[in-house]
């Protein structure tokens, strides 16, 4: 049996007719056999006359694509100023052809109309309010289920915040005494200098110590667990939602709360106090090598000066800031996790909305901490 293919025959116009050309569709115009018309039919937007005869009568079959390829090139031949006619085309293949022709004008017309800089602020304004809204929705969910499980614990899945705690706070560790250690050397260094054109070597201890243990060790592993935990939160619950498996949860009656976002706040409440403690311990070993070799300061003065430098409310201060960091954290990076749409680029969307948003609030609450306890004189 002979299959029939889609031809495209081009026939020349007569001397006395040099601005007029005949084109003839034969054969099936369907998606399987229409790709070589494609380049014909470029060809044929090239040619020099001015007026087109389309005879369609020959055409056996005709899909959306052939329908489209074929609305395509009438289109651009009549932008280009040529005059096209169309005919011999049977009348169920001219409704589609109509339909695609429709299709085609209503994208045109449904196009976003370019707005004024006052409408683009007043949009985004009203959506970031709509996002403030429901992160506090969130939030205020979040505290109730944690309430329920206090008063409750045996309602808590002591597994996910055994396996939370493990990648958000053990797995953590190389990376937060490596920075905070090279923290330590960095303000050491940086101080040195000026504290021996006064001859106060021994302040190197105050600047190391207080500098660490009080502000740059629970931000500076704030900000790294947000960008390592917070995100895989974000990402996590983010593929989960465009799997539509919290859909599958929601069915058989397991709250996403308690499943996804109880577990990961309670493992990085534990988590960050402790690896501020960490931190405190490497960075202030990283100032001790440095203050060593630097000014002369020996380990032993090193650790007699620091229980003078800082007092039990300045070391206490740090470690009571992160647990307030880790809330933080782990409510952006669920709740950006839950705004996922329906696409991959949304995950990543999200994720990198829930580091940015985490590292802000993050440094917006420690200068909230900082002027609380000026105020309390702390």
């Amino acid at each position: 049996m002979n299959v029939q293919t889609a031809q495209l025959l081009i026939e020349s116009s007569a001397p006395r007719a040099a601005e007029y050309v005949t084109i003839r569709c034969i054969g099936p115009w369907v998606v399987q056999s229409i790709a070589a018309m494609e380049a014909k039919l470029d060809e044929v937007r090239l040619l020099p006359q001015t007026e087109f005869l389309i005879m369609a009568a020959e055409v056996s079959a005709l899909d959306t694509t052939g329908a489209w390829l074929l609305h395509r090139t009438i289109t651009a031949l009549e932008r280009s100023g040529r005059k096209v006619t169309l005919e011999g085309l049977r009348p169920e293949f001219s409704a589609l052809l109509t339909l695609v022709a429709g299709a085609n004008m209503a994208q045109k017309l449904i196009a976003p109309p370019t707005l004024s800089l006052l409408n683009k602020i007043g949009q985004r304004t009203w959506h970031a309010l709509q996002n403030l809204l429901a992160m506090l929705a969130f939030v205020g969910e979040c505290a109730m289920v944690l309430l329920r499980a206090l008063a409750h614990p045996q309602t808590i899945r002591w597994r996910p915040v055994l396996h939370n705690l493990q990648s958000a706070g053990f797995d953590a560790l190389p990376i937060v005494g490596l920075l905070s250690f090279l923290m330590g050397v960095v303000i050491a260094y940086q101080g040195a200098d000026q504290l021996q054109r006064f001859g106060a070597n021994i302040f190197i201890v105050d600047l190391v110590s207080l500098s660490m243990l009080r502000e740059l060790s629970p931000l500076m592993t704030a900000i790294i667990v947000a960008g390592r935990s917070g995100s895989a939160y974000a990402a996590q619950i983010g593929t989960m939602k465009v799997t539509e498996e919290i859909d599958a949860l929601r069915t058989i009656g397991i709250g996403r709360i308690e499943l996804l976002v109880l577990p990961k706040m309670l493992a990085l409440i534990i988590a960050l106090p402790l690896l501020t403690l960490y931190a405190d311990i490497t960075g202030v070993l990283g100032g001790m090598i440095m203050a060593s070799s630097k000014l002369g300061v020996s380990f032993d003065v090193f650790l007699d000066r620091i229980g003078n430098a800082v007092s039990l409310s300045s070391f206490l201060t740090g470690i009571g800031k992160a647990p307030v960091f880790a809330t933080i954290i782990s409510l952006v990076g669920c709740f950006q996790g839950f705004q996922v749409g329906g696409s991959a680029d949304s995950v990543g969307r999200q994720t990198t909305v829930s580091v940015v948003q985490s590292i802000f609030l993050v440094i917006l609450a420690d200068a909230l901490f900082s002027v609380v306890f000026n105020w309390l004189t702390l």
